[in-house]
């Protein structure tokens, strides 16, 4: 029958299995790699800095954006001047047609500029000097003025030449008609075009 072994006995084994864990243990690294700790929750993560390329402002204007003072901005204002100018011009003559309406069956009178009667000429003068135009005062002098146009692009407030040389005029009104102080003896009145020889037109 096996003896047991007795208390010193069992000390010694106990020592020396002690000794030995404390042998295997020291072969171990000496410190863990420390285990990377996560962001605290109000910490955000650190991320490498993205770069993107961004065009300058000017570039990425549209190319016919126009500054003040640039060629394009120049021509914008000359043309809209230029608009300007013909709508007023337009209105002018629609004035002047308006006054001349007004005066129909007042009497003619050679030389007379109204406003109680009126030669061919007066009756022009007297009409467009209601819309602000100063216009020459015989019908061969105001045939001279403003810019020639044809027959074919009459406008109202047109003026319209007759004989040759230049002995009348009338105001254009539109569908081939004419308002003029006509002769001696016949008043203010609206004729047709065609009643008299056509010479020239002109736009004041």
């Amino acid at each position: 029958m096996p003896q047991r072994p007795t208390a010193p006995a069992l000390r010694v084994a106990v020592v020396a299995t002690t000794a030995a864990a404390a042998a295997a243990l020291s072969v171990l690294p000496a410190a863990l790699p420390a285990a990377t700790a996560a962001p605290a929750p109000d910490t955000a993560p650190t991320t490498a800095p993205v770069n993107r390329d961004v065009a300058p402002a000017a570039n990425v204007l549209p190319a016919t954006f126009a500054t003040a003072g640039s060629p394009a901005a120049q021509n914008v204002t000359a043309a809209t001047d230029a608009a300007a100018r013909a709508g007023q011009a337009v209105a002018a003559r629609q004035t002047a047609v308006s006054t001349a309406m007004a005066q129909l069956g007042k009497p003619y009178r050679w030389g007379a500029t109204g406003p109680s009667a009126f030669d061919c000429s007066g009756l022009v003068s007297y009409a467009f000097a209601a819309a602000g135009k100063d216009v020459p005062r015989t019908s061969s002098a105001q045939a001279t003025a403003g810019t020639a146009v044809s027959r074919s692009d009459l406008q109202p407030g047109d003026l319209v030449f007759f004989y040759s040389p230049v002995s009348h005029v009338g105001i254009y009104i539109g569908d081939g008609q004419i308002v003029h102080a006509s002769t001696s003896g016949k008043p203010v009145k609206v004729d047709d075009i065609d009643r008299m020889p056509f010479n020239s037109a002109r736009r004041i």
